[in-house]
């Protein structure tokens, strides 16, 4: 190929760059640029490093101070956003009501782990008798009113700071990815001690076979970002029986149905076989695979205490 062939084709990569750039990118209910889409990685990614090679006693202070720094540094990240659009907001909320309705009476203690805006948390606080909602952040509820029968508790990132055996229903979306692996395991076994016996935590998680799931997934093939880490289902059920959770279980949905495995020392290696095998094939196959309606797009994990 001769220097002018390459120089056009250089030239033509610069043209098609330049209108991707300018391309609006719909994400997570909320419009952003492919600039700001970049910014908020490259600001992202700056953070997740600090807060990875934290020390232990360090990371107490990190969740709050740098998920703080980010918010205030990327005023157009879609958690932030998405607060001023009830629409959108409303259907994140009934989405998830679907799965929690069925769990939920009037005399239920609920906490809520990682409540983002609080609208779920507040949809609960109709149903229920008391909602815990806890944050590494206050950022995103600044001039928020809180219901009568709701608390927000500000954590250091792996403390659950309210009382032990009083929660019936604990929850988390998109949250122990967030954490830390060496602090994961310690909020899971907080959690646990604020349930009470018989009670529940549904954690739903993104799977690490059909990401990354964070804001790296328009530029890497592993979560860089402020998803530390993400799991398979065999890695959180050897996480939920290590705590002492007497059953743990995999609830797939789709639409309205609703499906549950229960995981267990005989169910688990068929997981675990069907995770190896996904792994070992090329990034785009396993991610296009595994994004398949109630494969392993994501998880949530049921645990009774």
């Amino acid at each position: 190929m001769n220097n002018s062939k390459i120089i056009t084709i250089w030239a033509l990569l610069e043209v098609l760059l330049e209108v991707k750039m300018s391309i609006q990118i719909q994400e997570n209910g909320s419009v952003r640029t492919a600039e700001q889409i970049r910014e908020h990685y490259e600001i992202e990614k700056e953070l997740a490093t600090k807060l990875k090679s934290a020390t232990r006693a360090e990371r107490r202070h990190l969740y709050t101070s740098l998920y703080d720094e980010l918010f205030r540094r990327v005023p157009h990240h879609s958690q932030l956003t998405r607060k001023f659009s009830p629409e959108d907001s409303a259907w994140v909320v009934r989405q998830r009501m679907q799965l929690l309705g069925s769990f939920l009476k009037p005399d239920s203690t609920f906490l809520e782990i990682g409540p983002g805006d609080c609208s779920l948390s507040f949809e609960v606080a109709k149903q229920v008798k008391k909602v815990y909602a806890v944050d590494v952040s206050n950022e995103i509820t600044k001039g928020l009113t809180f219901p009568p029968n709701f608390e927000l508790v500000i954590s250091d990132g792996c403390g659950i700071p309210v009382s032990e055996n009083i929660v019936d229903i604990a929850y988390s979306h998109q949250l122990m990815e967030h954490l830390h692996p060496d602090d994961a395991i310690e909020q899971l076994h907080n959690i646990y001690k604020a349930l009470v016996p018989g009670g529940i935590y549904i954690c739903i998680t993104p799977n690490r076979l059909s990401g990354p799931h964070d804001i790296s997934k328009y530029f890497d093939e592993v979560a860089t970002g402020f998803h530390l880490k993400e799991y398979t289902v065999t890695e959180l059920y050897q996480f939920f029986c290590k705590v002492g959770f007497s059953k743990v279980s995999l609830c797939k949905s789709h639409k309205l149905t609703h499906i549950e495995f229960p995981l267990t020392p005989v169910t688990v290696p068929i997981f675990g076989l069907l995770e190896q095998v996904l792994s070992s094939l090329p990034f785009n196959l396993r991610k296009k695979i595994a994004n398949m309606p109630m494969l392993f797009r994501g998880m949530t994990i049921i645990g009774i205490k």
